[in-house]
């Protein structure tokens, strides 16, 4: 199979592995994609995370909170900082944030067709080719979602600006001032360190055996630690695998503002739970940051790639 440079340049920002690696992944595997990225994993030329869900793309994430207990958050990218920074443009997604907290709907596409918010007379998407022809930028309602806490209360939290969005729901028979500053240290938390799941048991004993096969992989690709003792290459990779679930699980994290260093943020929320006199669980959490997956525009990057790898 012919193996092209837009292959190479997808493959590449889905792994941030070389172009010269990717070409050779995508030639072993016979230009599949899924089998390339395994393929660079195993030896050592890719990470874990996909590069491309740290590409930046133009927008802002809002928030709209219905008191202490119902939440939206929704994502509205631009083509431009300059637009995302504009008020109209800021005024036009806080008014879809409000349309999500109301809505019934569940996909985007249905979303979509539901009145805007303080304006019945126009549908969401309406206005939004209304604000595409005034502000001269093509705009994109990219995703919404809804929270509510039924046993406890939410907290909402926005950093720079817009460009990471939060929304933590906790179990507490506690909802004094206490509890709320401490829920929003961790969603504080969440924006900084961007974990996948709350704590262990939330991830699948498919996707640790997953993880699990590729370190191994890495191992044996090493000409040093391939040598070494079964017994100890083992050791290696529970050890290798705890440290991967530690920066993924949000409990399993060092507490950001830990005095001294260590404390994670199951001991913070033990702590705080000691203090209030009830127990304050994480039950869910939902994290938008701007442009996640999404790629800004450059014109030449195929050009370049083709230039180095010969066609």
């Amino acid at each position: 199979m012919e193996i092209t440079a837009a292959m190479v340049k997808e493959l590449r920002e889905m792994t941030g592995a070389g172009m010269m690696d990717c070409k050779k992944a995508l030639g072993e595997t016979d230009g599949n994609m899924d089998e390339a990225v395994e393929y660079l994993r195993k030896n050592g030329q890719a990470k874990a995370e996909k590069k491309a869900a740290r590409i930046a793309a133009e927008g802002i994430v809002r928030i709209a909170l219905d008191g202490d207990k119902k939440a939206a958050i929704v994502e509205v990218n631009s083509e431009t900082d300059f637009v995302a920074k504009n008020e109209k443009f800021q005024s036009f997604v806080e008014r879809v944030a409000e349309s999500a907290l109301s809505t019934n709907a569940t996909e985007l596409d249905d979303f979509l067709k539901d009145s805007l918010a303080g304006d019945s007379s126009k549908t969401i998407n309406e206005e939004l080719v209304s604000q595409v022809a005034t502000i001269g930028e093509n705009l994109k309602i990219r995703r919404f979602e809804k929270a509510e806490a039924t046993d406890g209360i939410l907290v909402d939290y926005i950093h720079g600006g817009g460009r990471i969005g939060v929304v933590v729901v906790a179990k507490t028979a506690v909802t004094d001032d206490t509890v709320k500053e401490a829920l929003k240290n961790i969603a504080m938390q969440i924006a900084a360190l961007s974990p996948k799941y709350i704590e262990r048991k939330d991830i699948s004993a498919e996707f640790i055996d997953h993880e699990k096969e590729i370190i191994k992989a890495q191992i044996m690709n090493d000409p040093k630690e391939s040598q070494k003792p079964e017994k100890v290459i083992a050791g290696m990779i529970e050890g290798r695998i705890s440290k991967q679930l530690k920066e993924i699980c949000l409990l399993d994290q060092v507490y950001v503002k830990a005095e001294d260093g260590k404390q994670t943020v199951a001991k913070y929320l033990e702590e705080i739970s000691k203090k209030v006199g009830s127990t304050v669980a994480v039950e869910r959490f939902i994290r938008f940051e701007t442009g996640e997956g999404l790629e800004k525009k450059n014109e030449d990057f195929a050009a370049e790639v083709a230039a180095q790898i010969g066609g």
